[in-house]
């Protein structure tokens, strides 16, 4: 099948690393993948090292004339067998536009947040197919009002090959930021606001304070450093080491021991948890949203009870054991490679836009 895809996203967040994992996914299955996206920012620069052909244009408003033709020229040269798309922005132009070509869409949708009751009714019936990123999403979803038999589940894709553990790059991250090499580390990645961080910040300390091998390695932007600076006046500071904002977080995952997701607020999926499983790594999740979805209780990881920090103590101590630790990594590994890997994503994804042509 031959897929164009639209997103008028500059930023990078979920929802743009999602566009870019699916588009990536159909294209190494053997499928024609195009994409009008907005010429600046992580999508255009992402799809542009996967060889991906651009159509640099993007949707200022639902209404704007320069886009609209844009994509019926894309339509029309390309001939794709449908349209994707991702973000609130681009719905109507989509459905409109596949409507006017006789070409399926598919549309995505990543926020729990309540659409108008305009979009809310009609989009999921006009789209050929609308889907959430998780069951909880979708349960969400109805309660909004929308018809949960219009919405359909479809997960996050990973990357197994590229998210794949490393003891080499272990050993040359924890060098690199002088950490013990038999250290337990404790590994967060994401953006360091609204997530719980300060429970796992007080977690640790309890952990840390029971086992001096417990290391905490906190990966990703830290805003103003105020995390950083709480870090700073606690008991065995000089186990918390920050990177700040990066790219290449595969690297850091391999020299993780265990990820925590921490989450307060119901998180709509939760993609560090399966990148982390690929890599081979145990999660320690809250029981909150989406994040269920991610792993197998006791088997891949733990879930463990928002903002309740003795809990989560307990659970950094009950990874600490070694033996635990490498039954979760092989069975993260499978759960990620049977539920969420390119093939079987995408391999999802076609089969459905097929149903009902």
């Amino acid at each position: 099948m031959k897929f164009l895809f639209v997103g008028s996203s500059p930023d990078h967040g979920g929802a743009e690393v999602h566009f870019t994992a699916l588009a990536q996914a159909l294209q190494e299955q053997g499928h024609g993948v195009e994409a009008m996206v907005d010429p600046r920012g992580f999508i255009a620069a992402e799809l542009a090292r996967a060889n991906v052909p651009l159509h640099r244009r993007r949707f200022r408003n639902v209404i704007d004339p320069c886009a609209h033709a844009r994509l019926h020229r894309a339509i029309r040269d390309f001939r794709p067998d449908a349209l994707i798309g991702n973000f609130g922005k681009d719905y109507w132009p989509l459905v409109l536009a596949g409507r006017m070509a006789k070409v399926p869409v598919a549309l995505f949708r990543h926020s729990v947040t309540a659409l108008n009751p305009l979009s809310s009714r009609w989009l999921p019936r006009l789209a050929h197919s609308y889907f959430a990123v998780s069951h909880y999403a979708r349960a969400v979803y109805a309660d909004h009002g929308m018809d949960a038999q219009c919405v359909q589940v479809l997960h996050n894709p990973v990357d197994v090959r590229r998210f794949q553990h490393a003891e080499q790059v272990r050993a040359q991250v924890l060098a690199e930021l002088d950490i013990p090499q038999d250290a337990i580390v404790v590994g967060y990645c994401g953006r360091m606001r609204s997530k719980g961080i300060y429970t796992l910040l007080e977690a640790s300390a309890l952990a840390m304070a029971r086992d001096p091998r417990v290391h905490c390695l906190w990966v990703g932007e830290d805003g103003g450093g105020e995390l950083r600076s709480a870090a700073a006046f606690l008991p065995h500071a000089d186990r918390h080491r920050f990177t700040g904002l990066v790219d290449d977080t595969e690297r850091y995952y391999s020299a993780f021991s265990m990820l925590a997701f921490p989450s307060l607020a119901p998180e709509t999926f939760g993609r560090v948890s399966i990148e982390a499983q690929a890599c081979g790594i145990p999660v320690l999740g809250s029981d909150i949203g989406g994040v269920p979805e991610t792993l197998i209780p006791g088997s891949s990881g733990l879930l463990l009870p928002p903002g309740d920090a003795r809990a989560w103590k307990r659970g950094i101590l009950a990874l600490c054991d070694p033996a635990a630790r490498a039954a979760m990594a092989v069975a993260g590994r499978a759960f990620v490679e049977q539920r969420f890997s390119y093939p079987v994503i995408a391999g999802q994804l076609v089969a459905r836009m097929q149903a009902g042509r």
